[in-house]
């Protein structure tokens, strides 16, 4: 069995060479690592210029284990290899260490990199990766697996105190700044320590095997998670949920190259699936595609709710909970859920339902900005006043039905809290029908009160501020969420009129659909204003393979031909096909490639994103791919395509959508840089293809 740890990164807000003077001070003893027993030095070197300095030592450690495994084991110490090296010019400190005693047995090692903080030179990362793979350990290879995560839990918090402890040290004796290394300066060693790992406790940071060490020197804050960025916005973690965490968004970003998921939205996933990777990582997959294949991220800028129900639909957002949470209140006892249901179909609740989750989010992240710590679930309040037998109408409780499992299975971990009030006599029915459909954890949210009992202690005051308690409650707050009634049966819809509705709803699109010629691509004009900004792609290949280009200008393209409105465009006669780039320019001088040209098989999807690193236009191109046995054969791009144009098998289709991203919104939110494939309806488990990005930089946390 193997597990593997990778730790936040760790932020001092100290110059490098100043957290390396706190770093020597814990050798050759150290007060704060008692489980050091001692250390040799096995070899030494360094460069004649003196700007590195490599030490590998051997440490005893003794660790904390039961005497009887111990004795059973042999052995009062626990030998590890260590191997530092320290490159004063390039300001990083990499250490790599692994278990000597029982390593036919237990593979245990670890990584550690001290680093200059990508976006501020006088800040030093700390950053651990780690695994243990317990192959055989005399019938304990429980208790090792347990000890080991014991010991690595401690070590992540104990490490960064050790070192902050010094750096208070050193400034309360006056040290606040050393002067960084030049090749004129005297070489400065480490004193030679006798602890092994970066970490007091190493035992546990068993380390990822085969990490190797090209990893370790690509290293970026930005495609990490840091500590105190987790605390803020993600609350409270153990190591182990924060090793998850990182794991998880990492695996994402390797396998699925288009729009992931914000942090806390990944770690709801995680929390549904109480931190088991493997659950959380199948039902986050799944969810993703059904937000792709349903275009849920871009619900609440196309999704408008139709006029009944904004009139009949009893449920609205209300102020926050004691806690800061948004609250949402539905008077379900006064909605007409069968006329809902016969005006306007499953679809059109079910996607208005959606459209209150999604607000949900972002009412979470304000209020996180607002209070000043995380919140990342929101407290509903749902009367049940009125609630009789005509709300248990069959197809209404299907409807019902279907909201909740679509809802479980896409936003676990949103719902803080639910407050059911005024539950009447046939509430225990519809519970009885409902209740299988909820997850064990989100019913053990639900506070139910029946008649009037919320008014007294314990109530509803417990966990709403008296101010705010809506006026139908017997509060002093007014409650602008529509009492609901009948739904005339004038609005109602015949079961056909329904169905075409549904399907019309969810083939709405907000992508657009282009035809690609050989010999005429499809092109796309974007102009830049800020240099910084994101261009995000989202496209399906219909019909046909192509070769899919971004070009930069620093001038806009002039057109072949206008169009009689005067657009800058040339359009087909046959479906919708514009051509920008005119056949005179020269690739290099009049315009540049800022990507690898990626080929996009027939059926395929592909996501990706560029950032710009210039002003200017950027030119995204759909060309018709030529097979090799047909790549001598090239028609000129404007004079003879017409005579293509009817040709069938020269025609390829493609639906698009594109947006563009300023720095400050992007925020990791997707991979960068490199485009990728995934099927439309399911995420690949591993990318099938990907281009490497000829500008490599990521958008910082």
């Amino acid at each position: 069995m193997v597990q593997k740890y990778q730790s936040p990164v760790r932020v001092y807000k100290h110059p490098f060479e100043l957290v390396m003077a706190a770093y020597e001070r814990r050798f050759p003893t150290c007060h704060l690592i008692p489980m050091f027993v001692a250390s040799d030095v096995v070899e030494e070197e360094g460069n004649e210029e003196g700007s590195t300095n490599r030490v590998e030592r051997r440490c005893a450690l003794d660790v904390d284990a039961p005497r009887l495994l111990k004795r059973i084991a042999g052995v009062d110490y626990v030998y590890f290899i260590q191997k530092n090296t320290l490159n004063r010019k390039e300001r990083t400190l990499h250490i790599e260490s692994h278990n000597e005693t029982f390593s036919n047995r237990v593979i245990i090692s670890e990584t550690c990199c001290y680093s200059v903080h990508p976006e501020n030179e006088d800040w030093t990362c700390f950053e651990q990766t780690a695994s243990l793979d317990i192959k055989s350990f005399f019938g304990f290879e429980s208790t090792v697996e347990k000890i080991a995560m014991k010991q690595y839990a401690s070590s992540i918090k104990k490490g960064k105190e050790i070192i902050d402890f010094y750096l208070n040290e050193l400034e309360d004796e006056g040290i606040i700044n050393v002067p960084r290394w030049t090749p004129s300066s005297p070489p400065v060693s480490l004193p030679r320590p006798t602890s092994l790992f970066t970490s007091p406790t190493v035992l546990p940071k068993l380390v990822v095997t085969h990490i190797g060490t090209q990893h370790v020197l690509c290293f970026c804050v930005t495609d990490k998670l840091d500590a105190d960025y987790i605390k803020r916005y993600l609350g409270d973690l153990t190591p182990l949920q924060e090793s998850c965490l990182i794991r998880l968004r990492k695996w994402l970003q390797e396998t699925h190259k288009g729009k992931i998921p914000k942090d806390e939205h990944i770690l709801r996933f995680l929390r549904a699936r109480d931190f088991n990777m493997e659950k959380a990582r199948e039902i986050l997959c799944q969810s993703l595609t059904w937000r792709k294949q349903h275009q849920v991220d871009y619900l609440l800028e196309t999704w408008t709710s139709p006029q009944v129900l904004q009139d009949y639909y009893t449920g609205g957002w209300h102020h926050h909970d004691r806690d800061g949470r948004p609250l949402y209140v539905l008077r379900l006892g006064q909605m007409d859920t069968k006329g809902l249901v016969r005006a306007l179909g499953e679809e059109s609740l079910l996607r208005h339902v959606l459209s209150i989750n999604e607000e949900g989010l972002r009412r979470c992240e304000e209020n996180t900005k607002v209070f000043g710590r995380p919140i990342s679930c929101w407290t509903c309040l749902v009367d049940l006043e009125g609630l009789n037998m005509r709300h248990l109408w069959r197809p209404g409780v299907k409807a019902l039905l279907r909201i909740i499992e679509v809802v479980e299975a896409n936003y676990p971990e949103t719902l803080g809290r639910l407050l059911i009030l005024r539950a009447p006599r046939v509430f225990p029915v519809l519970w009885t029908l409902v209740s299988p459909f909820i997850d064990e954890n989100t019913r053990k949210k639900f506070l139910i009160y029946a008649g009037n009992d919320y008014q007294g202690p314990g109530g509803l005051v417990d966990y709403i501020d008296k101010e705010i308690i809506p006026d139908f409650l017997a509060g002093e707050c007014m409650c602008e969420v529509p009492e609901g009634g009948l739904v005339p049966k004038s609005m109602y819809r015949t079961a056909e009129e329904l169905e075409n509705e549904d399907v019309r709803m969810w083939t709405e699109t907000i992508y657009q659909s282009a035809s690609v010629f050989k010999g005429a691509p499809h092109e796309l004009l974007i102009e830049i204003i800020d240099a910084s900004s994101v261009i995000t792609w989202d496209f399906d290949m219909c019909k046909g393979d192509v070769v899919f280009n971004i070009y930069h200008s620093k001038r806009a393209p002039q057109p072949l031909r206008k169009d009689p409105l005067g657009a800058h465009v040339i359009t087909s006669p046959v479906g919708n096909n514009v051509q920008l780039i005119d056949k005179s320019w020269m690739l290099g001088q009049d315009y540049s490639m800022v990507e690898t040209s990626l080929t996009c098989k027939e059926g395929e999807s592909v996501q990706g994103s560029h950032i710009t690193r210039w002003p200017g236009f950027y030119i995204l191109q759909w060309k018709f791919h030529n097979m090799p046995a047909c790549s001598a054969t090239n028609l000129p791009r404007v004079d003879d395509v017409l005579a293509t144009l009817q040709v069938s098998s020269h025609k390829c289709k493609v639906m698009y959508y594109t947006e563009v991203l300023g720095s400050e919104d992007f925020r990791g939110s997707m991979t960068s840089l490199e485009s990728s494939h995934s099927g439309f309806s399911q995420l690949s488990a591993v990318t099938t293809s990907s281009s490497q990005s000829q500008s490599s930089s990521m958008i910082s946390r």
